[in-house]
């Protein structure tokens, strides 16, 4: 008797979303770069680092290759203000983690599209390769958010990626304005979201939040939701990487 074939199981899709923190900001701390990369299962992973909000910035690339050395993954940059990569799609889906660098993300949206950028990178996260980023690098999964990719004042951004549903704010503590300009904008319109300071990161399996974890034991990561005429901030349970209780892993959706 012939045996019915299973279904195959897709793949966990990962999104890491770092509010600041990482080799660029915290070069002598990498715990949330190691959460990223053990997401992998794998001892040295495959990871591309996707520069553009900083004008492909040559020290910013510098900066990712000394921070992920041989012996820690197989790491490479994608360029594409100086584009030498003829098949962008082989390029991205040949790797385990693709890790996003800060700067505009006005821009960087501009350009991902204009180079097709953005359907690949959907096609890569539902095939199961993490993807990560940092301030620019972490709001553009997001429908929207605030930035400063439009002058020096923040500004909400209102066309997102929106592979993750809401809006986001990096830098929630690290920037003077930034809390009170996202709240202003949620009240303007903006989808409710989340934030995070510097030094922590919110994870999602699929489209939903696995958990928030931090490199510092202060950092947190931040539930926000319209409630009148005002805006309700949520602490959510952020883990402490560098110690602490362990974790339970929740509201995970494949």
């Amino acid at each position: 008797m012939t045996r019915p074939e299973r279904a195959a199981v897709p793949p966990l899709r990962h999104i890491v979303a770092l509010g600041g923190g990482g080799f660029s900001m915290e070069p002598a701390n990498l715990l949330l770069d190691d959460y990223v990369l053990a997401l992998t299962g794998k001892p040295r992973p495959r990871v591309l680092f996707v520069p553009t909000a900083s004008g492909d910035s040559p020290g910013y690339v510098e900066r990712f290759l000394a921070a992920f050395p041989a012996a820690r993954a197989d790491a490479s940059w994608l360029g594409l203000f100086n584009r030498d990569d003829g098949d962008l799609r082989a390029r991205v889906l040949a790797q385990d983690v693709v890790y996003v660098g800060g700067g505009n993300t006005a821009n960087l949206l501009v350009v991902w599209r204009l180079h097709g950028l953005d359907v690949i990178l959907r096609e890569a996260w539902e095939k199961g390769v993490v993807l990560a980023g940092v301030s620019a690098g972490a709001l553009c999964w997001f429908e929207g958010g605030t930035t400063d990719s439009f002058g020096p004042a923040l500004a909400p951004l209102r066309d997102g990626l929106a592979f993750l549903a809401g809006s986001f704010s990096p830098h929630y503590d690290g920037e003077v304005r930034r809390r009170a300009t996202h709240h202003a904008a949620i009240l303007a319109g903006l989808p409710d979201g989340l934030a995070a300071d510097d030094g922590a990161a919110i994870h999602f399996v699929g489209t939903r939040v696995h958990e928030a974890v931090a490199s510092g034991p202060n950092a947190k990561a931040y539930r926000l939701d319209r409630r009148g005429d005002g805006v309700s901030e949520t602490a959510l349970p952020t883990r402490f990487l560098g110690g602490g209780a362990p974790h339970r892993a929740r509201d995970v959706e494949a």
